[in-house]
């Protein structure tokens, strides 16, 4: 299950939007965004007008009652009614990212083996999420936030064959191409577990080596 990934914004011609000017051009810093859950990460959703508008979203949808409510960042049980609400085009959004993790079901015991990927060209692709407003403490006992908050989570399918020797029970859904962008922002509901289930072609991502890993282990990186 992905809880880390990187999102480097520039790619996406979104740096004035989130830092508040041009990161390259005027400072020239290069950084990179690191996203965990429930911290912020750059997302995008389609408004009434029909262009598209970047938001910042916290990651990590309020889970079943069931389960106490804890915030769900992956998303693969479409079937269960507490999704229902989410999956309509007015709830869709394309989560930019330059590379995701997963660990490693074989890491040693105690020790979680963390292997990252990305597409083969360091270009940026898009995780298909669903996003919401919400009402309520989305802090810690330790440090409150309390207010409304969006927030955002992705689904995951089936792994395909670069990644299921690393991690075998799931990846993002991820959308690689402009046509497919559209599509999710705009498909009916009752198309969604179709594009859920396409597995994503194996030439569109590949594993990081060690030292090309670690540069997107820092948070923040300059």
């Amino acid at each position: 299950m992905c809880n880390r990934y990187a999102s480097d914004i520039r790619k996406a011609g979104l740096e004035r939007e989130f830092y508040g000017f041009e990161e390259w051009s005027e400072t020239r810093i290069n950084i990179i965004l690191e996203v965990f859950p429930k911290s912020i990460g750059p997302v995008i959703v389609k408004r009434d007008d029909g262009n598209l508008e970047w938001k910042r979203m916290r990651w990590g949808l309020p889970g079943p009652p069931s389960t106490g409510g804890a915030p769900v960042t992956n998303i693969r049980n479409l079937a269960s009614p507490h999704w229902r609400g989410v999956l309509g085009p007015a709830n869709r959004c394309i989560v930019p990212f330059t590379a995701f993790s997963e660990y490693e079901d074989s890491s040693p015991k105690g020790k979680k083996v963390i292997r990252w990927f990305a597409p083969p060209d360091r270009g940026m692709m898009a995780f298909a999420g669903v996003w919401r407003t919400w009402r309520g403490d989305y802090g810690s006992k330790k440090e409150p936030n309390v207010g409304e908050h969006l927030l955002f989570s992705f689904l995951t399918t089936a792994p395909n064959d670069v990644v299921r020797p690393v991690h075998a029970k799931a990846m993002p859904v991820i959308l690689s191409t402009e046509a497919q962008y559209e599509e999710w922002l705009t498909a009916p509901a009752n198309t969604v577990e179709a594009i859920q289930a396409r597995v994503l072609d194996n030439s569109a991502l590949e594993v990081l080596g060690d030292d090309e890993a670690a540069d997107y282990a820092g948070g923040y990186i300059k």
